[in-house]
């Protein structure tokens, strides 16, 4: 039978650690609220200054915000450049094109987390505009 039983043949049990690790994760988002205010604080940071600065970010209040490149010629190779230059800027993102997502559709995705600083936003946001008025895209 377990040879057969496809959900139970691609089934597997939680290591004890990671299971440790969220009943912790779920006992400090209980007892406040101050990680999710700092991730929602970073969110409301990064998105605002972001589009102030001219570039084109999907809206919404989530921590994972696209900056879309679909309008440039050449948005694919664009993307990954930018991304190449932010590296060199000391800020890791990651360039995502066709397959990936929709042809047109170009785009770098940015994580915020509760765990980046005021100084870590800042520091991203002028990258992006040093790097964005480089290109040629603001």
């Amino acid at each position: 039978m377990r040879n057969k039983a496809r959900p139970y043949l691609f089934s597997n049990t939680v290591a004890p650690a990671v299971v440790g690790a969220t009943i912790k994760v779920m006992d400090l988002l209980t007892s406040s609220t101050e990680l999710r205010d700092k991730l929602e604080a970073n969110t409301k940071l990064f998105r605002e200054k972001m589009t102030e600065a001219g570039f084109d970010i999907v809206p919404g209040e989530h921590p994972i915000t696209p900056i879309m490149f679909g309008k440039y010629p050449d948005c694919s190779k664009l993307a990954v450049k930018f991304a190449d230059r932010m590296l060199e800027e000391g800020i890791y993102v990651t360039a995502f094109s066709f397959p990936v997502v929709p042809k047109g559709k170009d785009r770098i995705r940015v994580q915020i987390s509760a765990g980046h600083s005021t100084e870590n936003i800042e520091k991203a946001i002028a990258a992006f505009v040093k790097v964005g008025k480089e290109l040629n895209m603001i």
